[in-house]
């Protein structure tokens, strides 16, 4: 079939990869939102959210609804987030976040990860100067919206920068990381429609590579989020 059939089809795995990844990542977010709270979203803010991340990234229902009857079984393992920090090659920054049943597992895959593609893995905190965490939220564009006199609203429940996406249409929020509550309380108590909502690491500080250089880092990013156990991977890659 020549290829272009044998291209299509490696973006199609690929693409069907990334979207069980993402599955993956909610469907475990979810377990941890039920564990700290109740399997009712009317109830747990946290999961109410989440419901929308995942009807944002088309997650099938019964694979919600799955993951919400797995965190009040008896039978499933306590998930611990865990966080890892190191350097990858030339000098780029990557933390990497999971949540997994087994720590010792975890830490001994992302450190071979690091050690055999040009990195080292660090001690936690070891980049706290380097990344910012925020909190984001995805809303509906419902059209004649002032973006900045939202944004001057906003200040009062830790909102900080406010945007429109002209890629997908929506509003995007950036507050501060411990914010995420009272900006998730605020938009819905005043009839926003939150598409999605996360946390990010942004970083202050980036560092300009070679398109060979950056091949190479890329290569370890890849396969640190190949690993079950990893949720999100940041660097300051420019």
């Amino acid at each position: 079939m020549g290829r272009a059939y044998e291209y299509r089809k490696a973006r199609m795995f690929k693409r069907w990869d990334k979207m069980a990844k993402t599955f993956t990542r909610i469907g475990k977010d979810i377990v941890l939102a039920v564990k700290s709270g109740t399997a009712d979203p009317n109830t747990n803010a946290r999961l109410r959210v989440l419901l929308q991340n995942a009807r944002a990234a088309n997650m099938p229902k019964d694979t919600v609804e799955r993951a919400i009857k797995r965190a009040t079984s008896k039978d499933q393992e306590d998930y611990k987030e865990m966080v890892y920090e190191g350097y990858g090659p030339h000098g780029v920054a990557i933390l990497v976040e999971s949540t997994t049943d087994n720590p010792t597992r975890t830490v001994a895959n992302v450190r071979s990860y690091f050690n055999k593609l040009g990195g080292s893995l660090g001690t936690m905190g070891m980049l706290d100067f380097i990344f910012d965490r925020k909190c984001i939220f995805k809303i509906k564009n419902a059209g004649g919206k002032d973006l900045e006199e939202f944004e001057f609203e906003l200040i009062d429940v830790g909102g900080e920068e406010v945007f429109l996406d002209e890629e997908t249409n929506l509003i995007n929020i950036y507050g501060e990381f411990t914010a995420f509550g009272a900006l998730q309380h605020y938009l819905e108590e005043n009839g926003y429609e939150i598409v999605e909502a996360d946390f990010e690491r942004i970083p202050n500080d980036t560092k300009k590579l070679t398109d060979d250089e950056v091949a190479e880092v890329e290569k370890l990013i890849e396969k640190i989020e190949d690993d079950d156990d990893v949720q999100r991977v940041y660097h300051n890659m420019g």
